[in-house]
C-alpha cells in the first residue's frame, strides 16, 4: 500500500505491517483514504483530530448556509389595489432577503364563480415583482384557494451573497 506521512510527504509503497509499525511509533493511526486505487493509499494521522476538524468544518458550513423560507401572503379577490400594493412591497422585501413567497387568493361563496379576478390579482404580483422574482409555481386552484409561488431570481441571490462576503467588518479607527 502507498503510505503518506502526517506532513503530506509520500513514504512510498510499503507492506501493511511496516506501515502500521511506523504509525504506532509516531503515536498515530494508519487510515485508508483511497481503497479503490492501485495500490491502496493510506495516511498516517491522528484519527480523532481528523474527525474533530471534519465536524468543525461541517458545522461552520451549516452555519454559513441559509435555508430559504416560504413566506405567505393572503388576499381576497375584492381586496383594494392599495392593500395589494402594500402586500406587494412586503413581498419585495421577502424576496430581497432571499425568501420564497407564496400568494394565496381565498375565495368565499359566490366569489368562487369569478376565478379570473383572482388570477388577475396574482398577475399583478407577477408584474410588480418581475425585476426581483421569477414564477416558481404558476397560479393554480387548490380547493377554494388559488396559489402561486415566486422565488428570487438566481442572479440576485448570487449578487447578494457576493455583497455579504465583500462587506468589510466594522472596526474603529484609532486617532
Amino acid at each position: 500500500m502507498r503510505v503518506i506521512s502526517p506532513d503530506g510527504e509520500q513514504l512510498g509503497v510499503l507492506p501493511t505491517k511496516q506501515a502500521i509499525e511506523i504509525a504506532q511509533n509516531q503515536g498515530l493511526d494508519l487510515i485508508e483514504v483511497a481503497p479503490n486505487s492501485d495500490p491502496p493509499v493510506c495516511r498516517i494521522m491522528d484519527h480523532g483530530k481528523f474527525r474533530y476538524e471534519a465536524r468543525k468544518k461541517a458545522k461552520e458550513a451549516k452555519k454559513k448556509s441559509k435555508q430559504a423560507q416560504i413566506k405567505g401572503i393572503r388576499i381576497r379577490p375584492n381586496t383594494d389595489d392599495h392593500d395589494v400594493n402594500f402586500k406587494m412591497r412586503n413581498a419585495m422585501k421577502f424576496l430581497a432577503k432571499g425568501d420564497m413567497v407564496k400568494f394565496n387568493v381565498i375565495f368565499r361563496g359566490p366569489e368562487l364563480r369569478h376565478k379570473e379576478i383572482g388570477r388577475a390579482r396574482l398577475q399583478m404580483f407577477i408584474d410588480g415583482c418581475v425585476d426581483v422574482a421569477e414564477v416558481y409555481q404558476a397560479p393554480r386552484m387548490e380547493g377554494r384557494r388559488m396559489t402561486m409561488v415566486l422565488r428570487p431570481k438566481a442572479n440576485l441571490a448570487a449578487a447578494r451573497e457576493a455583497r455579504d462576503d465583500d462587506e468589510p467588518s466594522e472596526t474603529k479607527e484609532a486617532d
